[in-house]
């Protein structure tokens, strides 16, 4: 196999189990929550879901930030002195200034390493859309693929990669810009839930609005069903959720009825859930259009 090792980051949202099949090293980013920092890894050793997402509940804020050019240098200098090419998956340029930030790191470690490949990737995702678009990447590399056809693979394929969102608390888009204080406090009392997608620039818009939980979790597998690939039988899909475990598994297994090969739910960590707030759920297929 030749001599790669596949990087992202934490906002991909991958279990445990996931990162272990996968063989991918992940990057923990950090987030903020009553004055105190974290690093969000992927077995949540600094802080669990349920106790983050039980803060929010009760009135706590979370900042996040994206990953510093000394973490990416800390991170691939061992793998690049033992004679390893990086091929890295970043979180949306449209929602953070992560992959920028890789960019300009990459760039000071090909002066240290001439000899090595560093190569960032935009996957235009965020959660476990950006965790199925690595989790693809990683399967092709398992199965021998080269770095050269991973990279060749995601510059075709990167608007296959299908999100479909929706939140319970209306509030946590208020906060971060994505709908005004008048429609977040109009859509509360009218119990309106928004649906929103990652569209072709990476980033989250809404796309419709429906009355009611249940509508919205419908709607999230209605778009599945209208833009997924139709070969169910050997489709991968995951399912992200902010600590609401059972709504996802509705979704899921409305999903699995069309016959899907795999499907992994995971949780939504903090370092997005800071802006989606708990209560969301999100699905992630291959498809297209977005």
């Amino acid at each position: 196999m030749e001599n790669y090792v596949l990087f992202t980051e934490s906002t991909c949202d991958l279990t445990p189990d996931l990162v272990r099949e996968m063989d991918v090293q992940v990057l923990p980013m950090t987030f903020t929550l009553d004055g105190q920092c974290y690093r969000n890894y992927p077995d949540n050793r600094e802080l669990a879901p349920k106790a983050f997402y039980d803060k929010l509940r009760n009135g706590s804020m979370s900042t996040t930030s994206q990953v510093a050019i000394s973490d990416y240098e800390e991170a691939f200098t061992p793998f690049l002195e033992a004679g390893k090419d990086i091929l890295y998956l970043a979180f949306s340029s449209g929602l953070s200034g992560t992959y920028q930030a890789s960019k300009v790191a990459i760039e000071e470690l090909q002066e240290k390493f001439p000899g090595r490949r560093i190569v960032s990737i935009d996957s235009l995702q965020a959660s476990m859309g950006e965790g199925l678009f690595a989790y693809t990447l990683a399967m092709m590399r398992k199965e021998g693929a080269t770095m050269d056809a991973l990279i060749d693979y995601a510059e075709k394929n990167t608007q296959r990669f299908c999100a479909w969102f929706t939140v319970s608390d209306l509030m946590f888009l208020k906060r971060g810009g994505r709908l005004s204080g008048a429609a977040a406090v109009a859509g509360t009392l009218l119990g309106i839930k928004p649906v929103l997608h990652v569209d072709a620039e990476g980033h989250l818009i809404a796309m419709e609005k429906v009355r009611g939980r249940r509508a919205s979790l419908d709607a999230l597998v209605k778009h599945f069903a209208a833009t997924a690939d139709k070969n169910y039988g050997e489709m991968t899909v995951f399912v992200s959720h902010g600590d609401c475990l059972e709504d996802a598994q509705y979704v899921a297994d409305k999903v699995k009825a069309y016959g899907v090969h795999r499907i992994c739910i995971g949780d939504i960590g903090p370092v997005i859930g800071a802006h989606s707030g708990p209560g969301t759920v999100a699905l992630f297929f291959l498809g297209g259009p977005r």
